[in-house]
């Protein structure tokens, strides 16, 4: 078939399409990762755009849906770490359940407030010295081995989790595998902020499991300020 003269403009537009698209994930990833080597709160804004450009040169869909996807907003933070502590899952257990003892050991919370046998108020540490907070409710408790909890409508920080105690193997006393997943304030771009300030969530739960294990099997956690934290 002889090709007609409005087939030209077609394939013109077609590959003009193609090198918008391949310019915008160039562009964007130099963005990226320019934001990212500048290591502060600006650096994260140009690392945004740069994602921005990313998604729009690997996608068609609108400008707000390719700036919050391309960054992950609205995709929640999961965090899952395990410990094994040398002592029976009933102590541990009995501890974590007031979870007014959290902040004991949990740095990045402030305070928790226990309401009743279901309902509590948490209030959190976030960067930049701000703090935000929200109330949770106990899904499921099963004694000395299961307990999960998830943030109620109109939370600061959109979250669930659960804490497990299961007996280790070859008499070590007990496995502790806690799984947290929370939607940060702002989305992936607080989350960004969260690392260069150093509040990475896994490693930060990491820690936070490393001095429980400290606080139950020594009963103080020794700090770098030279100030230990008893049982309560």
């Amino acid at each position: 078939m002889t090709s007609t003269s409005g087939d030209k403009p077609n394939i013109s537009q077609s590959e003009a399409s193609e090198t918008e698209r391949w310019a915008s994930l160039i562009g964007g990833g130099a963005l990226v990762l320019m934001g990212l080597r500048q290591g502060s709160l600006r650096g994260a804004l140009t690392a945004l755009a740069g994602g921005g450009l990313i998604y729009q040169g690997a996608t068609k869909q609108s400008t707000i849906q390719q700036a919050q996807e391309a960054i992950g907003v609205n995709q929640p933070i999961k965090v899952e770490k395990t410990v094994t502590i040398n002592k029976p899952a009933d102590e541990l257990y009995r501890f974590w359940h007031n979870f007014e003892n959290l902040p004991t050991f949990m740095k990045h919370l402030k305070s928790v407030k226990v309401y009743n046998e279901k309902r509590s108020h948490w209030i959190a540490n976030a960067p930049l010295g701000n703090s935000v907070e929200w109330d949770a409710d106990i899904l499921e408790d099963r004694e000395n081995e299961f307990i999960s909890w998830a943030s109620v409508e109109g939370a600061d920080v959109d979250n669930s989790g659960f804490v497990r105690f299961k007996k280790a193997t070859g008499d070590r006393g007990t496995e502790v595998k806690v799984v947290l997943e929370y939607n940060p304030p702002g989305g992936a771009l607080a989350s960004v902020v969260a690392k260069l300030f150093g509040e990475e969530p896994e490693q930060q739960i990491g820690d936070e499991l490393r001095r429980f294990k400290m606080l139950m099997e020594a009963g103080e956690i020794a700090t770098t300020e030279g100030q230990p934290t008893g049982h309560k």
